[in-house]
């Protein structure tokens, strides 16, 4: 007969041995799911990678290998992770950092451009832009060899006709063969009151296409003196977010009717001034603005000027305003840089 003991310790170790049978039992359960879900998976993803390779070759009965697949999960992988790097670069570029790598091809650096010009024109300007070709910009030769040797580049400004195509547009394009001197915004109807919005594609686009450490806007009724222009421009590279120009604020039109009346006049403050802002005849921000103004184009507010509405963009901002008298251009003075005619 066994003792009282000896029968406790005997359920104790069968309790035990229960316990372990169950402990394997759930263990060797989830094992199971975990092995059938991964190859659920993987069968999913073999299936996806064929009919991904079907549809490229265009046979329907292809089989794809094992390392093919690999390579092509690579792939996604990789573009997983340059798109990261491209939110990065562009996070950098905003803060006004850029890496000197991008400008170097083949292990040989390319000169940075200093400024782009936008110089924003119209449809039946055609006299004015020629007026500019012959005082201060220059065509053929001459444009090149300032873009290589000075590091400015100059490109009158345009959008499209709202008749894609018409004659307005058939102009342009001809005036641009001869020439090669236009920066044309195709996805823009060029209409006065969309000057805010032209002038918010130019910055966004050149920002886009040309690696420069200034972008210009500038009316084709100015004419510059573009070596002080330069030197200007030159003396605040060590100011990463530079808006420069003829600062203002000027008179807030609310009465409907008038030749600059404000529909939004209500949002500034006594509804009688704007905040100050640079003049929209000739006026500068660093690359850092730029890809800022690329980067938030769609959600940045167009006002009834264009002036006022750059100016807009740059308030909780953290800018550098320079107010450079050299700028304003509404008459010719000793030392400025420009005149408006």
């Amino acid at each position: 007969m066994q003792s009282k003991g000896s029968s406790a310790r005997l359920a104790g170790v069968m309790i035990r041995s229960r316990i372990s049978t169950l402990m394997l039992s759930m263990f060797a359960t989830f094992a199971s799911l975990y092995v059938a879900g991964r190859l659920w998976q993987d069968a999913e993803n073999r299936v996806y990678l064929a009919k991904e390779l079907d549809r490229i070759t265009g046979q329907e009965k292809t089989v794809m290998s094992v390392d093919d697949s690999w390579k092509i999960l690579e792939c996604r992988e990789q573009q997983k992770k340059l798109s990261g790097l491209e939110m990065e670069l562009a996070a950098a570029r905003q803060e006004g950092f850029v890496s000197k790598h991008l400008s170097e091809i083949n292990g040989t650096p390319k000169k940075r451009p200093l400024v782009v010009i936008g110089i924003l024109t119209g449809f039946g300007r055609k006299s004015n832009r020629d007026a500019v070709r012959k005082a201060w910009m220059g065509t053929g030769i001459t444009l090149n060899k300032m873009e290589e040797q000075k590091g400015i580049i100059i490109r009158f400004v345009i959008g499209r006709s709202s008749n894609r195509g018409d004659s307005l547009d058939r102009s342009i394009d001809s005036e641009n063969k001869q020439t090669n001197d236009f920066f044309i915004l195709d996805n823009h109807v060029e209409t006065p009151e969309e000057l805010p919005n032209k002038t918010k594609l130019f910055f966004a686009h050149a920002a886009e296409k040309w690696d420069a450490d200034y972008f210009a806007k500038v009316n084709d009724d100015v004419y510059v003196n573009i070596d002080a222009f330069a030197n200007t421009l030159a003396a605040h590279l060590d100011k990463p977010r530079l808006y420069i120009g003829c600062m203002k604020s000027g008179e807030v039109f609310s009465e409907r009717g008038q030749r600059w009346y404000e529909p939004d006049w209500w949002k500034f403050g006594d509804g009688k001034t704007y905040f100050r802002h640079a003049s929209g005849e000739m006026f500068a921000i660093s690359q850092a603005l730029a890809k800022f103004i690329s980067i938030n184009r769609s959600i940045l507010r167009a006002y009834a000027h264009d002036d006022v509405s750059v100016g807009s963009w740059f308030i909780g901002v953290d800018v550098k305003h320079v107010h450079e008298t050299k700028f304003c251009c509404s008459s010719w003075s000793t030392g400025a840089l420009c005149s408006s005619v």
